[in-house]
Formats: C-alpha cells, structure tokens, sequence
C-alpha cells in the first residue's frame, strides 16, 4: 500500500506544517483583542484566528499534493464516511489551543492520513521547541529525522500524562482525576500538558510512559496514534480495543510494559 504514496510527497507536509507553524508564533498577546477568540461548544472550548488561518492553510498546501483528499479536521464540518475510504487527512489545526490564548508555549499542529480507514502517515509539530514527529506506516517513528521509540520503564518508574477534557467537565471530569489519582499511587508522577498530541508524542520518544483521557476526537490523537505503534507503543480505548477515527472516545496509550497494568488502573482493577 506505502509504494502508492512517494517521500517527497510526505516531506512536502512536513514542510508546509512547518510553515504553518510561524502562524503559531506570530501570535502576540492574543486575548488583547477579543476578536481573536471565538467559544465553540462550551466555556472552555475556544478557537482563535489561528486556529482558522493554519487549517486554511494546511488544507490549501495539502491539495495541492494530494488534490483527490478530503478532510476530518476541528474547525469545519465533517462527515464521518470520509474517514472510511480514499484519501481523508485529519487535522487539528492548534492542538492545545487554551495553552495558545495564554501564551505558555504547549500547542502543537496535528496531522494524519488516513487512507480507506488506516492511518498510514502522520506528524505532530511543536514549532516552539521546532520538534516534528512524524511517522510511515511500516517505517518507523522520527523525532527532526532520527528515529525514535518508546520507553522500556515499568510502571512503578512511569510518568503517566492525562487529559481533563475542560469542554466536558460535568460527564468526565470527576472519573478524570479520580483515574489520575488511581494511576499516581501508582507510579513516579503524573503529568498534564494541555496538548493531547505533544503527550502522545512524548510517549512515543520515551520521555513519558503512557497517556489517557476519557473522550477526545480523531482529530487531537490520530497524529499521535501511528507516532506511538510505530514507536514500539500500544494504543487503544480505555476496553482495550482499537481506536477508530470518525467518532470521539476514549484513548490510552503507553509502552508495552506499562500498557496492561494502566488499563487495569483505568478501569479501577
């Protein structure tokens, strides 16, 4: 399947995500000027004009290399067959896009491709530390070109990072940190970005050993999702069964000494 699709095809994306990302940093000061920030779902569900102006400009630079795509992606209307078959890119244009309003420097751009369901390409951007992740189907995991995999810590020495899903506090909220709190007793520490795909991709190069959070959409963990099983890493629901990408969920991931005593934790066993 990989033959159909050329490196210089995927080092075109990577380049435009790249490019994409000085539209991260160009960002000042953005809550000074309210028309920058838009609420979407709930109180802390926001998109900003750089969300929309990366999307836009992913989505131009992709068809451009891939001109028979479509697109599952956070800032627009989706349909979920267009994950199923063909070529379909999933996109989170800012993932962590909180941390952007508040300038801590933890948001990251997203993309995967998936081709008749199955990711088979993927990078996650983190353009104020300039890391690109990426990953091929097959191929391995590469962090700025050097090969990457996850770590081999049990989970007594583990540093496990989590979500807390802000967007939908009353149904997930208090079973988030009571897992957390599961989980801490647990291992070394616990951690919490903001960005669910600079968390994946945290697992994948070794630095942390395992991630959960009880919903996120394809968008925030596709990306990461090769990143890791091409790492040598385990990702699944919070069941143990594969995650799929036309519908939210939940997610859990880790290297594969830490992946079924965190399940068990997850699921209070």
């Amino acid at each position: 399947m990989m033959e159909m699709f050329t490196e210089e095809s995927f080092l075109r994306i990577e380049s435009l995500v790249r490019e994409c990302g000085k539209i991260m940093l160009s960002a000042n000061d953005i809550e000074a000027d309210t028309s920058n920030i838009k609420k979407k779902s709930g109180d802390a569900d926001f998109v900003t004009v750089f969300d929309e102006s990366v999307q836009k400009a992913l989505i131009e630079g992709i068809l451009c290399v891939f001109p028979e795509a479509k697109f599952f992606a956070e800032e627009k209307d989706n349909f979920a067959e267009d994950t199923k078959e063909g070529i379909c890119f999933v996109i989170d244009p800012i993932d962590g896009t909180t941390n952007f309003i508040h300038s801590l420097g933890a948001s990251s751009i997203s993309v995967a491709m998936l081709y008749n369901g199955e990711i088979v390409y993927s990078v996650v951007y983190d353009p104020y530390r300039e890391e690109l992740f990426s990953a091929i189907k097959g191929k391995g995991a590469n962090l700025n070109g050097k090969k990457i995999s996850v770590s081999d810590r049990e989970m007594e020495n583990a540093v496990i990072s989590f979500g807390t899903t802000p967007y939908k506090k009353e149904q997930y909220g208090c079973k988030g940190f009571s897992i957390a709190h599961n989980i801490f007793m647990h291992c070394a520490d616990i951690r919490r970005s903001g960005s669910a795909a600079i968390d994946m991709a945290n697992v994948a190069c070794g630095r942390t050993d395992g991630f959960f959070e009880c919903i996120l959409s394809p968008w925030d963990y596709a990306g990461g999702t090769l990143l890791i099983e091409e790492a040598g890493g385990i990702v699944s629901d919070f069941s143990g069964e594969p995650v799929g990408f036309s519908a939210p969920g939940p997610v859990v991931c880790s290297n594969k000494n830490v992946y079924k005593k965190l399940i068990a934790l997850i699921n209070n066993k």
